[in-house]
């Protein structure tokens, strides 16, 4: 059997669903696959997922699409592709909590956004004030990555940046009212999130191994989405002891509707990429003029 390491973006969650799925159904091992899930609790997130990549640690890493624009315009280069997305569309927020007073983007004016220092992620914070009439002028502050949601709970820090189908549920489950800011609502055309991360040599070196992961995961996915008592108990032994109380189930329906079908699951749209590649260019966040084909390995679902 081929071994290939996952390098998961977060401790298990439904953003995961279809790789516990299909390593519990035996999806991986009928093409031949075994598959770790490396998740980040194992080194305290010393290392991203996408870096474990580049430096050969791990096959593949779930992380943003703005990791493989990064990655492909670092001082160093690694030529990150993103060969599959988890969801269809965008379904993170900026949250703050309901009592804070900050009830739209520019009221994070002169408050303090706890932040994963991911590169282009404070600028579009900034700008997602800026388009809402604020000036951008937020404090910014670097917490331990996988510490970032309970800053937020206990009122330590004002705003952060959420999935809304596991921390946003978690919310739900523990009584807590967030108001939530979703980019394309404030003119953000914001790219997907999370993608399949690997090496394009890689791929080009090992082509029928990816593309019979993707098959397998892709699989893992579709099932969750038809069942999701058995994605539920998939998922429940590898949670964090912090997420024991979520509700698993609802969270697992509210990713369901994100996922697509045999049609188009993991495929990235062309002209969503472009319009989120345009964006980062009009906004002066990035400058390298990138195109589709040096981001994306076609091909391979």
């Amino acid at each position: 059997m081929k071994r290939m390491r996952m390098a998961l973006d977060w401790t298990a969650n439904t953003n995961h669903s279809g790789f516990y799925v299909a390593q519990k159904k035996g999806f991986y091992e009928e093409q031949d696959l075994e598959v770790e899930l490396l998740t980040p609790d194992m080194d305290d997130y010393a290392l991203t997922p996408a870096k474990k990549v580049e430096l050969e640690m791990a096959e593949l890493a779930l992380c943003p699409f703005e990791s493989i624009i990064s990655y492909n315009t670092k001082m160093q280069k690694f030529h990150a592709v993103a060969i599959a997305s988890i969801f269809r569309e965008d379904i993170s927020a900026i949250v703050a909590l309901k009592d804070s007073g900050i009830n739209s983007p520019k009221d994070l004016d002169g408050k303090v956004y706890a932040s994963y220092n991911a590169r282009y992620e404070d600028g579009i914070v900034k700008q997602m004030i800026k388009n809402d009439g604020g000036v951008g002028a937020l404090e910014l502050v670097n917490p331990k990555k996988l510490g970032i949601w309970e800053t937020l709970l206990s009122g330590k820090y004002d705003a952060t940046w959420i999935f809304m189908n596991w921390e946003g549920v978690h919310a739900t489950s523990r009584k807590i009212a967030l108001n939530t800011f979703k980019m394309a609502d404030y003119a953000i055309p914001y790219g997907y999130s999370p993608v399949i991360m690997a090496g394009k040599n890689s791929v080009h070196s090992h082509e029928s191994m990816y593309r019979s992961f993707l098959k397998a995961t892709k699989k893992g996915f579709l099932y969750a989405m038809h069942n999701p008592d058995y994605a539920v108990d998939s998922i429940k032994p590898f949670l964090a002891k912090g997420d024991k109380d979520i509700d698993l189930m609802e969270s697992q329906k509210f990713s369901n509707r994100y996922y697509g079908d045999e049609t188009n699951w993991g495929i990235l749209d062309k002209e969503e990429v472009k319009a989120f590649l345009n964006w980062l260019y009009e906004t002066k966040l990035e400058t390298a003029q990138l195109q589709y084909q040096d981001l994306v390995f076609e091909g391979l679902l």
